[in-house]
Order: C-alpha cells, then sequence, then structure tokens
C-alpha cells in the first residue's frame, strides 16, 4: 500500500446538522481527485450538481467536519462529510514530525518552508496531511477495512461517505455507546480485524482509541487517518502501534471486557507486519 503524498495526485460530539446553514455551490467533482474505483454506486458526478452546506458535524484541532449535501435538482441526492484541514496557525496537529517521519517531500524549499512554519509551509502541511489522509482511506478501502469511502481530494478538503442517517445524524463514536457484554465482544472483534488490515498492510492507525471509531448499525467504522504511520519506515513505527493496542484494549477493559489483552494483540498485529518485510 503506497501511501508516499507525491504518489496521489476538540472534538465535539457527532450531532444532528442545523439545517439554517445552506450556502449552495456547484459541484467541485471536475477539479477533484476522484477516490478509488469501482465507485458505489450512491457516488454522485454529474457537473451540475449541487453542494448544499448543512452545517457542521464536528470541529477538532486540525479539521473541521461538514455535513453536505450533493445532488441534481430535483433528486434526492447524498449526504456527505466535508473534512476540511486547518492550513493556518489555529492547525494544531500534535506531535507532526513523530507521526511523519518516513514520509517524504522532496523539494528542498517546501521541507525548509514546513519546518520553520511560515504561511506558505503550514499551507503545504494542510496540503501534505489532506494527501497523507486520502491515500490511507484510498488503499484501506480497497482492501475491505471498515472506512468511509473518500469520494475526493479538492485542496484541503476530503469528501467522505457520510455515516448516519438519512436526516444528517452522524453515527455516534465508540466512546459514546454502551454495549452489553455481547455487543463489547463482537465490537472488540471488528477493531481487531480493523487493526489487522492496517498491519498486514504495514501500518498502524497512529492515533487509534474509541474517539475516532464510530458504531452504526453493529458496524465499527475506523475514521480520522491523517497520521497514519509505516510500521517499518517509521523509528517509532511499533511505538505508534502498541499505544493504538493499549488505547483500545484499555476502553474495552473498562467497560468490563477483560479479554481485551493489549500485549496480546500486539504481538499478533506486529507478526502480522513484520510478515511482509
Amino acid at each position: 500500500m503506497n501511501l508516499d503524498p507525491e504518489s496521489v495526485p476538540q472534538d465535539l460530539c457527532l450531532s444532528a446538522a442545523d439545517e439554517s446553514y445552506e450556502p449552495v455551490a456547484y459541484s467541485s467533482w471536475d477539479v477533484s481527485t476522484h477516490g478509488p474505483k469501482p465507485r458505489p454506486a450512491w457516488v454522485v458526478t454529474e457537473l451540475s450538481a449541487i453542494d448544499t452546506e448543512l452545517g457542521v458535524l464536528k470541529t477538532g484541532k486540525e479539521a473541521d467536519v461538514h455535513l453536505l449535501h450533493r445532488g441534481l435538482p430535483g433528486d434526492d441526492g447524498v449526504l456527505l462529510a466535508a473534512k476540511r484541514f486547518r492550513p493556518s496557525e489555529h492547525r494544531m496537529f500534535h506531535r507532526d514530525a513523530g507521526y511523519t517521519e518516513g514520509r517524504r517531500v522532496r523539494r528542498s524549499r517546501e521541507t525548509r518552508a514546513m519546518a520553520t512554519r511560515t504561511e506558505f509551509g503550514r499551507e503545504l502541511l494542510a496540503g501534505q496531511w489532506a494527501i497523507a489522509e486520502f491515500s490511507a482511506l484510498s488503499a484501506l478501502w480497497r482492501l475491505g477495512a471498515p472506512v468511509p469511502y473518500p469520494v475526493q481530494l479538492h485542496g484541503t478538503e476530503l469528501l467522505l461517505e457520510f455515516i448516519g442517517d438519512e436526516d444528517g445524524a452522524a453515527a455516534p463514536r465508540l466512546a459514546q455507546c454502551r454495549p452489553d457484554r455481547f455487543g463489547l465482544a463482537d465490537l472488540f472483534k471488528q477493531a481487531c480485524e480493523a487493526m489487522r488490515t492496517l498491519a498486514q498492510a504495514g501500518y498502524a492507525h497512529g492515533d487509534l482509541s474509541a474517539y475516532n471509531m464510530l458504531v452504526w448499525e453493529e458496524r465499527l467504522w475506523m475514521i480520522d487517518l491523517p497520521q497514519i504511520v509505516d510500521i517499518a519506515a517509521n523509528p517509532r513505527g511499533d511505538e505508534f502501534l502498541r499505544r493504538d493496542c493499549v488505547n483500545v484494549c484499555t476502553w474495552f477493559r473498562g467497560r468490563g471486557y477483560d479479554a481485551a489483552d493489549p500485549e496480546l494483540l500486539f504481538g499478533d498485529l506486529m507478526a502480522e507486519a513484520v510478515a511482509r518485510w
């Protein structure tokens, strides 16, 4: 799975959209990088489609997520999640350098600009994170991982499959759920399988927790992947993988699922990752 950026041209609780916020524009499909094929049948590709902003789903340190409706006049259309990375000093990715070790930016001017955090450099960083997440989602979706389909990338904006109901109420995070013991066992199995899919491709999520997994109709979804880590190329790759395991298992154990063993999970996933080296 190639996640080289050059290879691919506070979280608030998720809530229903604010229907009073409705700026409109024509679809940006024709000027965007498109998601992987075969595309789901629900993707709207007509250039005459209209994009309507419906409100904010989530605000975060590095990006905000908005609810967007795309469709032709008179058609039902489709709801999408528009993730917009912040290009300014207001964007605060924590530990940028740790996550990006092992990634390449070949041009020295761009490298210096990002290192010194000039305005140009901050714009480049935002674009780099957007490309990284789009690349990761595209590759993982092809592998069958439980991630939202990446519809398109346009500058520092990602349009993603919306996980939620037709009225715009977004799926809850795992941290918001209160499953019974049978539900816990099933969700833990799904979380492990999702992490295994990444590890088999040589990657760790890098910041996985109950706050960036969604649960919708008993299915678990993994989100927020701009910081995805190449376990072999990043000197701290095993550290990030171990932390993902600890975060996930700690949440499940805290809700009474004692079979969630972080060391056992870490060992299994490292074995999967090493097998491809």
